[in-house]
């Protein structure tokens, strides 16, 4: 059955079960692999994407729940080449360790932005459920204030 999507402002159509996790159709049919699988019960956040302008987790999501839907995964921030202030604030705070989970902690990071641009260490701690392994969790937090005092 062909599915429409819009990944990234580009439609898409996939021939897939409706079924079948969002996750395995943004990396195995789109083609985009920088959403990460960790856990496949929504609680890590590896595969933490935006869609509709919200963060969501793609491994437990049906694909036809996406339908109609604007969906924008880490290869989607960086506009024309160029690094979001959120992006370049992970490099130079050296948030990545091993960085699996970081493209699902930017995701989260930027719909936490967009909705507290001033976020506490009490919001960052309550949006960012994302688990990273590393414990970048500090590095986390300060890349985030960085931009919030920009």
């Amino acid at each position: 059955m062909a599915i429409q999507l819009t990944v990234n402002g580009k439609a898409h159509s996939v021939d897939v079960d409706p079924t079948t996790p969002l996750l395995w159709v943004i990396r195995e049919q789109v083609g985009l692999t920088g959403t990460k699988y960790g856990c496949g019960i929504a609680q890590c956040g590896a595969c933490t994407i935006m869609m509709d302008g919200a963060a969501i987790r793609s491994c437990v999501l049906p694909v036809s729940a996406a339908v109609g839907k604007q969906i924008q995964t880490i290869e989607g921030l960086a506009k024309d080449g160029k690094m979001t202030q959120l992006q370049q604030a992970w490099i130079e705070h050296q948030v990545p360790q091993c960085g699996f989970c970081q493209s699902g902690m930017l995701m989260a990071a930027t719909d936490l932005l967009a909705k507290k641009p001033k976020p506490t260490d009490a919001d960052i701690d309550a949006a960012i459920t994302n688990i990273c392994r590393c414990g970048s969790f500090q590095e986390v937090r300060a890349a985030i204030h960085s931009v919030a005092k920009a």
